[in-house]
């Protein structure tokens, strides 16, 4: 289960979408995406990654509130599709004699270059770390921290990744199938699950690929950037992993921050208020030797 749970878990469900696309009304794909939480909170519970992450650290209410908010501004960007693309001039160039399918992955790849270098400029620009953050002071990592990101960030990635595809003619169809698959990615990107993906960490940037992304140790985070393709961080020099270290409960968060704010309104506001900086937190020995060792190979 540990090696199937992610491959059937992404495919299964994506594929359903794609089914209920072609068959029903796109409604039906929120009450899928309910299923697709359900399933992966059930598998958290019965075979964690860490015990420690599955129990709230006075989190939980939060999370939730972030993600119903941000789900929410991911459908209404959804339903923005036709008249934004009015607006745009009528390229024609959107393959829509392609399969569904066909055209689903396109978007996929062309969205997650889009969202993958906000991230990147995130980690590099003062200003949009600053937003970012918010998803970064999560101290444990479960399928739900996908969605714990702070509005404004929300709608600069959305805008990254889809305003390439608009531009081309997206459908709206593609676009809610596109909106579902990032959904399901982040379910399983943060997941706390105890998947095993072996070689499909080239292919997927799955949880086993983006735990180290949440490193709190300064910049050894600023890796992994991908949504779902780690090629794009093997083109950007950020790619990492580290077979021998095993990461700790403790490893995740801002080192520098530990101070940062809890509470979902709190969140909101931290951006635009000034704050005290902390020393670094300080590198594990383990960490530290892993690293060497990878930077020697």
């Amino acid at each position: 289960m540990r090696y199937l749970y992610a491959p059937v878990f992404f495919f299964g469900f994506i594929g359903a979408a794609l089914a209920v696309a072609m068959n029903t009304h796109l409604c039906w794909l929120l009450p899928l995406l309910m299923g697709a939480v359900a399933v992966s909170r059930l598998c958290e519970r019965v075979m964690p990654f860490k015990s420690r992450w599955n129990h709230s650290q006075g989190d939980s209410q939060r999370d939730a509130c972030h993600a119903l908010i941000n789900e929410a501004l991911t459908w209404l960007s959804v339903f923005m599709v036709v008249p934004l693309t009015a607006l745009l001039p009528d390229t024609g160039l959107w393959p829509v004699h392609w399969p569904l399918v066909l055209q689903l992955l396109m978007a996929i790849i062309l969205a997650d270059l889009g969202i993958t270098l906000v991230h990147y400029a995130s980690h590099r620009s003062a200003w949009l770390w600053r937003l970012h953050a918010v998803h970064h002071s999560v101290t444990r990592l479960y399928g739900f921290n996908g969605l714990m990101k702070h509005p404004v960030h929300q709608m600069l990635e959305t805008l990254g990744g889809t305003l390439p595809l608009l531009m081309l003619g997206l459908p709206v169809p593609v676009a809610a199938l596109l909106a579902f698959s990032v959904s399901v990615q982040l379910l399983l990107q943060h997941s706390n699950v105890d998947m095993r993906i072996g070689a499909l960490r080239h292919v997927f940037a799955w949880a086993p690929v983006h735990r180290l992304h949440h490193l709190k140790y300064g910049t050894h985070g600023d890796v992994n950037f991908a949504l779902f393709l780690p090629l794009w961080d093997r083109l950007l020099g950020t790619a990492l992993h580290l077979p021998d270290y095993a990461l700790r409960d403790e490893d995740v968060g801002i080192g520098d921050r530990p101070d940062y704010p809890r509470t979902y309104l709190a969140q909101l506001r931290e951006p635009w208020m000034r704050s005290e900086v902390h020393p670094p937190a300080v590198l594990p020995a383990a960490l530290r030797q892993a690293l060497a060792r990878r930077a020697q190979s």
